[in-house]
């Protein structure tokens, strides 16, 4: 490392021209790479609702629908809204009353509840179905151009609705998060940092790794919205401190050498091989999200990790250059730093271990209770403001139809009538479904198939599938919703065990049972993969498990505070968020166990290798934390979107967590389980309880 280290001091001017004609293909990458809103496509696509969204697609030409609610308008109007809405490109059709016969055949003639879907009070109902799906940039295109054409008194409900404000929110926002990020860590910075210039350097050394990962996205060819809005702030925030590390490093060396070339060499080897033990438990953490088999893990777990390696390799090439560089203009903006020495808090904590210990202890049960009961959810309105469109639409869908939902059937063409009958009767009699819309719903004694007009007949039935409709008063992944799925599946395969279940209420009830089994799989890897790491860095079979416990106990306390405050948090969060705090704050712990073990080995007894090492990391400790949290705080404050605005906050939550127990509780575990820490570690002195000489002690003098 030490050659590499000198060429790169050596061809700083070219390692910095490179970087900057990097950003350009970056930047083209960057803007090249599709993003996606929709979540729900991130379900594995061997599940039985995600096929039928296939079919759907390919024999229906039916990608996606929304509901479209019309207050107050004469039938006449209606029927040319729909037909302007009919013009509209991508939209496939638009079914009203006027899709089943003619506006001079009164609408009594039909069923009563086709009667009912349709209409309610002063108020009708479309079903605006896209030939393209969900989340497809023409869907959501039409969707906006359907709004140009609607007034006041139209309200649109449904997913590709909810997906294309969204984006519209995420496009407007991501850019702001960025900004919040960069202002909050120049704050931190300014009050840590000796140089009023060399947080500028480290923005943008660290601005650079991030076009260079977004820019390499183009080869995923998509990556999701919330990959996109927090990839940026969660880089700048895990990468933060190998920057600062540097900076201190290459401090320390010009005080032993007077050549700053040299001194920046030994710097960057320095930084290197301490940073690369940091950042392998920050992209272990991020890699087990790779794991989930909703494949939003994988999307995010791949973007983070290649963001990190990014990082490690801007910190120790460009950021060494821009230093060297404009190293005139850094001394001239010297200053002392702002941020207080801290002398006491350590003696402090290591006088009185037994009460955070006992903390801990008292903590430890609330804690795992909380984090075992916050409320979820999954339903994505809920993640976005009561001002939206798609929101609005959803409510006035409820408010003046009672239906919260609406899903479908896939159902053998071949199904006899009799049977099809049947299942749609024990359909209707089903707890929560409002009706049941298809052709042989359609058909009656007063009602023959010969009036269904045949464009109507291809919207529902197709060479191998009948289409079927079902409205529903209950909420989207609600447990009554849930449980309605489960018995309409019953019901439908008792008649055609190939049917199957489709829509967005289906998928939302797949996603729960996929994430809850995810969020188990998660964790587990996270902390396996954490647990080798540890054991295999500080040679110690007893230090993983209580690095790991520290940091999990810290998890605990993050995820269980929204039980006890009574907030519900978007189901993502308690999936992602205890991988991302593992691996982002046990850094924390092994450096500070490193410089123990250090100190023991050197002869002090537990108590004074304690002192050191808090006294002697307590300074990085908080500066890292402080640094996660400057780029998530304000995200959290300011994102409208909550599922993003939520993991933020955690997110940075849990770095303060992490660093007051890490500073407060790990110095507690040196002490109660000094004896087996010497013992299962590798290459300790166990004899270590003798007193240091006289050297040692004005040492640990100084230290302290």
């Amino acid at each position: 490392m030490n050659k590499l280290s000198h060429l790169i001091v050596k061809l700083r001017y070219v390692i910095l021209i490179a970087a900057v004609a990097l950003l350009i293909p970056s930047a083209a990458g960057y803007f090249n790479t599709r993003v996606n809103y929709d979540i729900l496509t991130y379900l594995p696509k061997e599940i039985e609702t995600m096929q039928g969204q296939d079919i759907l697609l390919d024999q229906f030409g039916t990608g996606s629908f929304v509901l479209y609610v019309v207050e107050g308008m004469e039938e006449k109007d209606v029927a040319n809204l729909k037909s302007q809405i009919e013009n509209v490109d991508h939209v496939a059709d638009v079914v009203w009353y006027d899709s089943v016969m003619d506006l001079s055949v009164p609408m009594e003639m039909l069923p009563t509840e086709v009667y009912d879907a349709f209409n309610s009070d002063d108020s009708t109902m479309m079903f605006i179905v896209f030939d393209e799906g969900t989340s497809a940039d023409a869907t959501m295109d039409a969707i906006e151009n359907i709004r140009k054409i609607s007034n006041k008194q139209c309200f649109m409900s449904g997913m590709s609705a909810i997906v294309t404000d969204t984006k519209n929110m995420a496009m407007a926002e991501t850019p702001i998060y960025v900004g919040i990020a960069v202002l909050l860590a120049v704050i931190v910075l300014s009050l840590t940092m000796d140089s009023y210039l060399i947080p500028v350097f480290f923005l943008l050394s660290i601005g650079m790794a991030i076009v260079y990962n977004m820019g390499t996205n183009v080869f995923k060819g998509e990556i999701s919205f919330i990959t996109q809005s927090l990839s940026a702030v969660l880089q700048l925030g895990v990468t933060l401190d190998y920057s600062i590390f540097l900076w201190h490093s290459y401090q320390e060396e010009l005080d032993k050498n007077d050549n700053k070339m040299d001194a920046m060499a030994n710097a960057i080897s320095a930084t290197f091989q301490s940073v690369i033990g940091s950042s392998i438990t920050t992209v272990a953490g991020f890699v087990a999200l790779c794991f989930m088999s909703f494949t939003l893990g994988l999307d995010l777990g791949v973007v983070m990790a290649k963001g990190v390696i990014f990082g490690v390799i801007g910190c120790v090439t460009i950021l060494p250059s821009m230093i060297l560089i404009f190293d005139n203009l850094i001394e001239k903006t010297k200053h002392k730093p702002l941020m207080p020495e801290f002398n006491r808090i350590p003696k402090f904590v290591a006088r009185h271990y037994g009460i955070f210990f006992a903390i801990f202890l008292v903590l430890l049960f609330p804690a795992i209770y909380g984090n075992n009961h916050t409320s979820v959810y999954y339903d994505l309105t809920q993640t976005l403001p009561d001002k939206l469109e798609s929101v609005q639409g959803a409510n006035k869908v409820d408010e003046e139809f009672d239906m919260n939902s609406a899903y479908m059937l896939l159902v053998d063409k071949n199904l006899d009538s009799a049977s099809m009958n049947q299942m749609i009767k024990e359909l209707k009699d089903t707890d929560g479904i409002l009706s049941v819309l298809s052709t042989d719903s359609l058909i009656g004694p007063a009602f023959p198939r010969s009036f269904i007009p045949d464009d109507l007949l291809s919207d529902l039935e197709s060479d191998e599938w009948k289409l079927v409709l079902l409205t529903t008063d209950y909420k989207i992944a609600s447990d009554e919703i849930n449980d309605q799925i489960d018995t309409v599946n019953t019901i439908v395969k008792s008649y055609d065990p190939k049917a199957m279940v489709v829509g967005e209420a289906p998928c939302t009830k797949d996603l729960i049972n996929i994430t809850n089994h995810d969020f188990q799989v998660v964790n587990t890897v996270s902390i396996g993969l954490v647990f080798l790491i540890i054991a295999f860095v500080l040679k110690s079979v007893s230090l993983p498990f209580i690095l790991v416990a520290v940091i999990e106990f810290a998890i605990f306390v993050n995820m269980g505070l929204p039980f006890y405050t009574h907030t519900t948090i978007p189901f993502i969060s308690s999936v992602v968020i205890g991988t991302i705090q593992l691996g982002a704050t046990v850094d924390y712990a092994i450096l500070m166990t490193t410089r123990y073990l250090s100190e023991r080995n050197a002869g002090h007894d537990k108590k004074e290798a304690t002192l050191i090492a808090l006294s002697t990391s307590m300074k990085s400790v908080v500066v890292s934390a402080l640094s996660f949290f400057a780029a998530t705080f304000g995200v959290g404050l300011i994102s409208s979107i909550d599922m993003i605005g939520s993991l933020c906050n955690l997110m940075a939550r849990g770095a303060i967590i992490s660093m007051f127990t890490v500073l407060l509780v790990l110095p507690a575990m040196y002490m109660i389980f000094d004896k087996l820490i010497m013992r299962t570690t590798f290459g300790m002195n166990v004899d270590t309880d003798h007193r240091p000489h006289l050297g040692d002690r004005l040492h640990r003098h100084k230290a302290a």
